[in-house]
């Protein structure tokens, strides 16, 4: 069995189309300016970003959950950027598709969250 690391997700709709387009078992190239994805490593944190940025920023936003090889995921330090509990991985653009390849099983959507009309 192969021993993955989980990691969270926090997005907003365009980027979910674009995952729900590749099956949910890939995360879209980033955008220019964009150098560096960042999944964190808590559903706490991902749903303070999809709640309080993704909804603002879109009207809506999701929590998902994915799962990379462990192997993988040993060469980038988590890094903590705020609260105890606010910790990612900084993975260069250049990386996503080596990261991409390392997904074990699909892409979840585990939480939503829309604005109030």
């Amino acid at each position: 069995m192969t021993e993955t690391t989980t990691l969270y997700r926090p997005t907003g709709p365009a980027e979910l189309e674009l995952v729900k387009a590749s099956g949910s078992t890939q995360w879209p190239p980033r955008l220019p300016g964009q150098p560096i994805f960042y999944p964190v490593t808590n559903e706490q944190y991902a749903v303070e970003i999809a709640r309080d940025w993704n909804v603002k920023e879109s009207g809506c936003g999701y929590v998902t959950r994915f799962h990379v090889r462990k192997s993988f995921m040993s060469r980038y330090p988590i890094h903590q950027v705020g609260g105890s509990h606010h910790t990612e991985w900084w993975i260069p653009a250049e990386d996503l598709a080596e990261l991409n390849a390392n997904i074990v099983g699909p892409i979840e959507v585990i939480r939503e969250f829309r604005g109030t009309e």
